[in-house]
C-alpha cells in the first residue's frame, strides 16, 4: 500500500506489499525490496538499494549525502539487507565514491538518533543504541552492541561479539568478544554475559578468549609479545584466531594496548 499522500519518485522501483505512509518521501534511483514499511516523514533517497522486510520508523533519512569533503557528487550506493528495523530519526549517509559504498547488512537494530556515517560497513545482527554513531569508513562486525551514546572516530573497527557501554569514545580498534568502558575507552573484560545468553559459544571457548586477552591486558607486556604468547599456550581454533587475526591486521591500534 502506497499512500497517495506520500512522494514516490515514478523511477522508483518498489517490491511486494510495500507499505509507504503518508508523507514519506521515496526519491529516484531507489530500490525498495519486499514487504518494506516506510514510515511517515521517513526518507528513503537517491542511491539506496534496499532488501526485504525492512521497517523504517518516522523521521530517519536513509541513503543522505556524504558528510565527507570528497564527495564530488557522484552516483554513490547504499546497500540494507533484509530484516532491519531502523528507528526513528536515524541517519545513514551513503558512499563518497564509486569505489565503496555503506553497507548494513541483516537483522540488525538501529535504535533513536543513530548515525551511520559514509563508507560504513555494519555487519549482521547487531544493536545501535540510541544516538551512538560511526564517522566514516568503520567496520563494525556481526552481533556487536553498541550502547548509547558511543561514538566510533572514523575508520575504527569494532569485532564481532564486541560490547561497548554507554558514552564511549573510540578512537582505537576495539577487538571481538570484549566489553569496552570508560573514557578513555579501555578493556572491562570479556563479553561471556552475551555470548552465555545468546549460546554463541561453548563454556571451553569463552574459557580460552579469555586466557587470551588475559595475555594482552593483564601481563604487562606488549602486543607482539602477548600474541606470541597466546600462539604457543591457547589452542587455535576459529575464535583465537579470529582475535590473532584482528590484532595483526590493525591500522588504527587496539583500546588499551600499547603497540
Amino acid at each position: 500500500m502506497i499512500s497517495p499522500l506520500a512522494y514516490v519518485d515514478p523511477n522508483a522501483k518498489i517490491g511486494k506489499n510495500v507499505t509507504v505512509h503518508p508523507f514519506a518521501y521515496i526519491d529516484n534511483n531507489v530500490e525498495i525490496g519486499d514487504n518494506c514499511t516506510i514510515m511517515p516523514y521517513a526518507s528513503v533517497l537517491s542511491g539506496t538499494r534496499m532488501g526485504e522486510n525492512n521497517t523504517i520508523y518516522h523521521g530517519a533519512i536513509i541513503g543522505a549525502t556524504p558528510q565527507d569533503f570528497k564527495f564530488k557528487g557522484d552516483d554513490t550506493i547504499l546497500r540494507i539487507g533484509n530484516n532491519n528495523t531502523i528507528r526513528e530519526k536515524v541517519i545513514i549517509n551513503r558512499g563518497t565514491n564509486t569505489t565503496d559504498c555503506t553497507i548494513i547488512g541483516d537483522g540488525n537494530f538501529l535504535l533513536e538518533g543513530v548515525h551511520l556515517a559514509h563508507d560504513t560497513h555494519l555487519g549482521n545482527t547487531c544493536v545501535i543504541g540510541n544516538g551512538a554513531k560511526t564517522a566514516g569508513n568503520c567496520v563494525i562486525e556481526d552481533c556487536v552492541i553498541l550502547g548509547s551514546g558511543v561514538i566510533v572516530k572514523h575508520g575504527c573497527r569494532v569485532g564481532t561479539w564486541a560490547f561497548i557501554k554507554d558514552g564511549c569514545r573510540a578512537n582505537k580498534d576495539v577487538p571481538p568478544y570484549i566489553v569496552a568502558a570508560h573514557n578513555p575507552i579501555s578493556y572491562y573484560g570479556i563479553n561471556a554475559t552475551i555470548l552465555r545468553k545468546e549460546d554463541a559459544l561453548n563454556e571451553n571457548t569463552i574459557d580460552d578468549i579469555a586466557k587470551a586477552y588475559r595475555q594482552i591486558y593483564q601481563c604487562s607486556t606488549s602486543l607482539e609479545n602477548a600474541l606470541i604468547r597466546i600462539k604457543e599456550t591457547i589452542s587455535i581454533g576459529p575464535e583465537i584466531r579470529k582475535i590473532i587475526d584482528f590484532l595483526e591486521s590493525s591500522t588504527k591500534g587496539i583500546i588499551g594496548v600499547t603497540m
